[in-house]
């Protein structure tokens, strides 16, 4: 037997026994199921829509008529990404709009709002989806570290600036795709911008932290509007999200065949979001946070008033919405 075969073998056998331990095998995910026509006549804006969770959530969005803004940076992935979807949605769908999004730039995001604010009479659905993960230091084109600068930053800069066309589209809903590696972060308020100390771990789980508690303080200021907010945690998805995380070489197929067992599909991933979306039984609901189409229970820094509110004027000043 030979070494290489050998050393994959002891490699792939430790990378099944962790993924074992790391994500149990999850039950199987109910599809949800809607009337054709439940988004007809809505304009929906899904970022990051050319792939992974978000491709698969425009074609059950586009399955259900409704009118689907794919808000990407690249728009050569994206135009691929919906030649695909429209092929799989069938004869009967909805419309699907392409349009540049950069996260990484403020002023891609004000770009994007100013073209949609004057094109789109409403906006009944903004998705929050777009995110990178665990990426080498890199600052943003405004100098924000890349991960907060991209999932948090840019968001929110993105949902203020559209909240006036939400507002009176209502009834309308945000929502805002976290996830569960929240639970390892912190913000850090003496160095937000990790300008002292990089851990892309930590500053992944920061980020979407920063998410449920961007959801938590919008919610607040949102009352009496008609216009809700919920955060979701997807769980673990096969999507291009992990491309920055190094495996061994000789451990990547059998990483793949694992993924395959342990880890959601993105159609499976996209259950939440669709639910948050399009469901009659959230109509009303704010400020709260779903997994697997139910409500999940946070702990006690994702739901801390004080410190959503302090975020919150921090990163107004960081986008420039305040001196």
């Amino acid at each position: 037997m030979s070494a290489p075969f050998l050393i994959a073998a002891v490699v792939g056998g430790g990378v099944l026994l962790l993924m074992r331990r790391l994500f149990p095998r999850q039950k199987a995910v109910k599809l949800l199921r809607y009337p054709a026509d439940t988004m007809r006549g809505k304009t929906v804006i899904v970022t990051g829509a050319n792939s992974g969770i978000g491709k698969a959530l425009v074609g059950e969005l586009l399955k259900l008529h409704a009118r689907v803004i794919m808000a990407c940076r690249d728009l050569r992935s994206a135009e691929e990404a919906a030649q695909d979807i429209k092929k799989q949605a069938g004869s009967e769908q909805g419309e699907v709009v392409i349009k540049h999004l950069d996260l990484a730039s403020l002023r891609s995001v004000r770009n994007f709002c100013e073209e949609v604010t004057q094109e789109e009479s409403k906006i009944d659905v903004l998705i929050n989806n777009a995110g990178i993960y665990q990426c080498p230091y890199t600052k943003t084109d405004d100098g924000f570290e890349m991960q907060l600068g991209v999932n948090h930053l840019g968001h929110f800069l993105l949902t203020h600036l559209l909240l006036d066309l939400l507002k009176a589209s209502a009834p309308s809903r945000i929502v805002v795709v976290s996830s569960k590696l929240y639970k390892y972060g912190q913000i850090n308020f003496d160095d937000l911008n990790s300008e002292n100390n990089y851990n892309k771990a930590f500053c992944y789980s920061q980020s979407k932290l920063a998410n449920l508690l961007f959801t938590l303080e919008l919610a607040h200021r949102l009352e009496g509007t008609g216009v809700t907010v919920n955060a979701l945690t997807p769980g673990i998805v096969r999507t291009r999200l992990g491309r920055h995380v190094q495996i061994p070489l000789l451990a990547k197929p059998l990483f793949h065949l694992a993924s395959l067992v342990f880890f959601k599909s993105p159609l499976e991933g996209a259950q939440t979001p669709l639910y948050l979306a399009c469901s009659p039984e959230v109509e009303g609901v704010s400020g709260k946070c779903f997994a697997n189409c139910e409500e999940e229970e946070l702990l006690p820094k994702a739901t801390d008033e004080e410190a959503a509110k302090k975020l919150w004027d921090i990163s107004r000043r960081m986008v420039g919405l305040a001196d």
